[in-house]
């Protein structure tokens, strides 16, 4: 407890031969292309085969792996500036794919499997893409779907990953990797005439954001822009050859992407598997030393912890002595405080009969967790921290090539997403949004030249971000700069700081939504987790239907003393009033939720109408 890790020493390895990703080589086919000379026969990635067997794979296998795929699409005719939609959870033939892609300059487009059908045909259409890597027989049937009921689709030919097709449009990943070594026989050089053809300012990717609001936007993101990344974070030295880096997050969002060339510019492990059901076997299998993650995964593992045993049985009582004695503890740290030896000998207790085995549920060697994608509250960095392990936020948006400010983990910070990293700079502007500039910034949006000169305005990237510098150059992030509210008295309440604190405080909430804007107070539409719902609905023989658990008085007593609680820690003009249980949950399939799990805000609202003008019947 109170390890910090401390940055790792990269000056025993070879420089020379790191730098290939450091932004000293054109392309990233071209880095790619030398990353085995470091160490060839090293493992850089693992991954689960077909029967669920973890395998390894070194730098050297990868680069061939890599290659064989690359010659593959040139046989089946993927061209230079082809753009290749990529419909797949992540995967280590994810990877394979997209980095086949950047050896040939084609341009990979991200598509979530999981959208709507609707955003399939868009982004497809919008993209113009040729060609499709679809994971399976059900992501095909949607992409099939679209080919034969939209002229603009101009997709030729499906690559499937998984399963079978008499489709003859559909071919599949073996039989590219097939043609991809009858090419490389005949020319060998295939592969590399086109890594060396490519220029730095080659479009790599668009990225096409899950937006909360409106149609996704596709960021067009340059080998430059991801090779600057490689080389920022190189110079911080978060990672090393020896750590395990387990990537679970999708690679249709900027961060998975970023991840991959970060642990590659430091020669780390990625062991790669993007199954949700399947992170905590994962994590006890590969026992990473470093995984990243988003705030909902963080907080549903706490409320996990938190109920797992009854308040008022024994295990229980010992649980809440130890995770008090680690909140304890863990405040004394952060404020650089000793700690009293009675409490030093209860943190001792508490980490031998719990703790340990809550890291050991982690894989045992973990050195860091770190969040992005949406806002982290303290207090659950707080209670990570008091259990004896370190939770520490980035920072960026897809438009600056994913993560701009970090909170190193040998400098904890918690509640701030921590400073640029090196290469950028940032400002904030009169009205508070933060605005970036440097080697991440992408190139423009897809086919948008006019919402691209409204984003970046000389040079700097409008984030769409509410925030704060302090003296010590550390970034608070307070909100999306569309979604505050203002109240009718003229008070700012921020959504996501709000709704942080209550699902920090509340460990049966999945999500909530803050209600308020033009009106006197402020209120909120809570979505219950429909696991420890059906769970409580067991153990007092009510069934497990979400709806009618849901609007039980038990359940809403319970939750109204959680909002109380909530409401202590915030300023009088941010409490929640009055707040409404829905009855059923949100779903990406009804257009409420976005791919990445982020709540499309005014689809809630727009949808529970009712429901809102309930909690005000006065006005």
């Amino acid at each position: 407890m109170g390890r910090v890790p401390t940055p790792i020493d990269t000056t025993g390895l070879n420089q020379e031969k790191i730098a290939v990703i450091n932004g000293r080589h054109r392309s990233i086919g071209a880095a790619i292309d030398e990353m085995p000379d470091l160490h060839p026969d090293r493992v850089g990635w693992q991954y689960p085969d077909e029967n669920d067997e973890w395998r390894d794979l070194t730098w050297k296998g990868f680069r061939t792996w890599i290659h064989t795929t690359a010659a593959g699409l040139l046989e089946i005719g993927v061209v230079e500036f082809d753009k290749v939609a990529i419909v797949s959870n992540t995967r280590i033939e994810w990877v394979i794919a997209d980095f086949a892609l950047n050896c040939l300059r084609g341009i990979t487009v991200t598509i979530y499997p999981n959208s709507r059908p609707d955003d399939y045909r868009y982004i497809l259409e919008h993209s113009g893409s040729r060609f499709v890597v679809a994971e399976n027989e059900a992501v095909l049937a949607t992409v099939l779907e679209q080919m034969d009921t939209s002229q603009d689709v101009r997709v030729e030919q499906v690559i499937l990953l998984e399963g079978t097709s008499e489709d003859p449009r559909v071919i599949s990943w073996s039989d590219v990797q097939a043609a991809g070594e009858r090419r490389l026989a005949q020319d060998p050089g295939c592969v590399r005439t086109r890594i060396d053809a490519t220029e730095p300012e080659d479009l790599a990717t668009i990225i096409y954001t899950s937006g909360t609001t409106g149609r996704p936007k596709g960021a067009e993101i340059t080998h430059d822009n991801w090779l600057y990344q490689a080389a920022a974070w190189h110079t911080i030295g978060l990672l090393g050859p020896d750590d395990v880096h387990f990537v679970w997050l999708p690679l249709s969002h900027a961060f998975g992407k970023c991840l991959n060339l970060i642990a590659m510019s430091h020669g780390t492990v990625t062991a790669i598997d993007g199954r949700i059901d399947k992170i905590v076997d994962n994590l006890g299998t590969v026992r990473p030393t470093a995984m990243c993650g988003v705030p909902r995964i963080f907080e549903k593992v706490r409320a996990a912890a938190i109920t797992k045993f009854p308040a008022n049985s024994p295990k229980g009582r010992l649980s809440r002595w130890a995770f008090t004695v680690g909140q304890r503890a863990s405040d004394l740290e952060i404020a650089g405080k000793p700690l009293p030896r009675s409490l030093a000998v209860q943190r001792r207790i508490a980490d031998r009969l719990v703790f340990s085995t809550l890291r050991e549920l982690f894989g045992g060697r973990l050195r860091f967790f770190i969040s992005g994608s949406a806002k982290l509250s303290p207090a659950i960095q707080r209670w990570y921290h008091g259990i004896g392990v370190l939770l520490v936020e980035g920072y960026g948006v897809t438009e600056s090539c994913a993560v701009t400010f970090f909170s190193k983990p040998w400098e904890p910070q918690f509640g701030t997403v921590g400073r640029i990293v090196p290469g950028s700079t940032v400002r904030i502007a009169e009205d508070g949004e933060v605005l970036v500039r440097g080697g991440g910034v992408m190139r423009g949006y897809h086919k948008d030249p006019e919402k691209t000169a409204e984003t970046i305005v000389d040079g700097w990237l409008h984030t769409g971000d509410i925030g704060t510098i302090a003296a010590d150059g550390t970034l608070t992030i307070t909100d999306r700069k569309k979604d505050l509210i203002k109240t009718s008295g003229g008070k700012y309440a921020s959504p996501a700081e709000i709704e942080s604190t209550l699902k920090a405080t509340c460990p049966y909430l999945a999500d909530a939504v803050l209600v308020g804007e033009g009106r006197k107070y402020l209120t909120a539409l809570l979505i219950l987790d429909p696991e420890k719902l059906k769970k409580w609905g067991a153990k007092h023989d009510l069934g497990d239907d979400y709806a009618t658990l849901s609007q039980r008085p038990e359940i809403r007593r319970s939750i109204e003393g959680y909002v109380e609680q909530s409401n202590a820690k915030l300023g009088k003009w941010e409490t929640i009033k009055k707040f409404a249980i829905l009855d059923r949950e949100l779903t990406v399939e009804s257009g409420e939720m976005t791919p990445t799990s982020k709540v499309r805000r005014n689809i809630v609202l727009e949808e529970f109408a009712d429901v809102v003008e309930s909690l005000y019947p006065a006005e």
